[in-house]
């Protein structure tokens, strides 16, 4: 290998076995966006019920990728979710890693087509 191709599979960053699960992928996306959201917000914006995101929203804190603050809007209590820079790291290497894994498979696609092309013609 060259220079030129790029990372190694060492090199690339890993897929987050916390961050992978669906629902943990999209309120991770959806805290990222924000500097902290109140817990109804994240439920209705991932369109999960209250049991799913309060499960989602534990397995991220035990990773510590998410805190959560607690608090009152006059006698309501409220609760407040939003990542941790270790969350915000740890979406952004499974995003790229999704993106890496998306950008190999078409290069091999693109190879083998032309491959396939090549063959034809002879």
């Amino acid at each position: 290998m060259g220079a030129d191709d790029g990372p190694t599979p060492d090199d690339r960053p890993a897929l987050d076995e916390t961050i992978h699960h669906p629902t943990r992928l999209a309120v991770a996306a959806f805290l990222s966006a924000c500097d902290e959201a109140e817990f109804a917000a994240v439920r209705d914006g991932c369109q999960v019920s209250d049991s799913v995101l309060s499960k989602t929203s534990s397995a991220l804190e035990a990773a510590g990728y998410l805190t959560a603050r607690k608090g009152y809007v006059g006698k309501r209590p409220r609760t407040w979710l939003s990542l941790t820079p270790a969350g915000r790291h740890a979406l952004d290497g499974h995003i790229a890693a999704l993106q890496n894994i998306a950008v190999a498979a078409r290069e091999v696609g693109a190879r083998g087509q032309a491959e396939r092309a090549g063959q034809a013609r002879k």
